[in-house]
């Protein structure tokens, strides 16, 4: 990569992590979706801890990678996705100030643990966010596994008792650039919302996907066509028509399931 090529793809980059797609009060040019989880979310009681830069990385790491699928050549449609894993896939509201802060998370692994953005929650009490899946369930977050707001993920255990859950197995192959993939999330609250699409580049630690996100998409599944998650639906450039997209690596996250 020349030093011109870098420079662009620094500029772009700073754009994206300007534009994340939660919706936080604190960044520019954000949608916030208030909706009828509105006053359940105020009544609650006040938390008594919040995510905070001090306890930013848990580096714990657990010998349990059962969820790690081993890839086969089975493909399935979009169609099949959906069916599959939206009930997998949670749209995540927090009470902030008088806002209602808007995003979206999904389970890998049945027995709750769930991931998202750090932004999502950043600066917000984490007890105060609610989990709603696509049957009207709600959850709420018991623990914090391990996080970063440097790669910008969190890894969570939600409060159940004995519960089940579906969840997206995670992929152990590499994602190629062309390949088919889809998201899950809650773009400008729009709970569930399903689209498709490319891989249409890899930088780093980055995936730059065509399928379309937006405010609310923030911690989304990223999928691809074996039913694998292999990405966080993170941010996309507002600025550009170009339908610039991108997804955190779910490599991130391994060393702590």
């Amino acid at each position: 990569m020349n030093t011109y090529t870098k420079t662009i793809f620094v500029v772009i980059m700073i754009t994206v992590l300007l534009s994340g797609c939660s919706g936080r009060r604190s960044r520019p040019n954000r949608s916030r979706s208030k909706g009828s989880v509105t006053e359940t979310t105020k009544s609650r009681r006040k938390p008594s801890s919040r995510v905070s830069n001090s306890n930013r990385t848990n580096t714990r790491q657990s010998q349990n990678s059962k969820n790690i699928k081993v890839s086969n050549n089975n493909t399935l449609t979009g169609a099949q996705v959906f069916e599959r894993y939206n009930s997998a896939v949670f749209t995540i509201y927090i009470a902030n100030f008088g806002e209602i802060i808007q995003g979206s998370g999904f389970f890998i692994s049945q027995t709750g643990i769930g991931v998202s953005n750090y932004h999502v929650f950043a600066d917000s009490y984490i007890e105060d966010a609610i989990l709603k899946l696509s049957d009207e369930g709600t959850y709420y977050v018991d623990k914090i596994l391990a996080m970063s707001e440097d790669d910008d993920y969190i890894v969570f255990k939600v409060k159940s008792t004995n519960k089940s859950f579906n969840y997206i197995p995670i992929s152990s192959r590499k994602p190629k650039v062309g390949e088919k993939i889809f998201t899950i999330g809650s773009p400008l609250g729009l709970e569930n919302t399903f689209s498709s699409g490319e891989i249409s580049q890899l930088r780093d630690e980055w995936i730059q996907i065509s399928a379309p996100i937006d405010h609310g998409s923030s911690g989304g599944a990223l999928i691809n066509e074996y039913g694998e998650a292999i990405g966080i639906t993170t941010a996309r450039i507002d600025a550009s028509s170009a339908n610039l997209n991108f997804a955190i690596s779910i490599d991130k996250i391994k060393p702590y399931i």
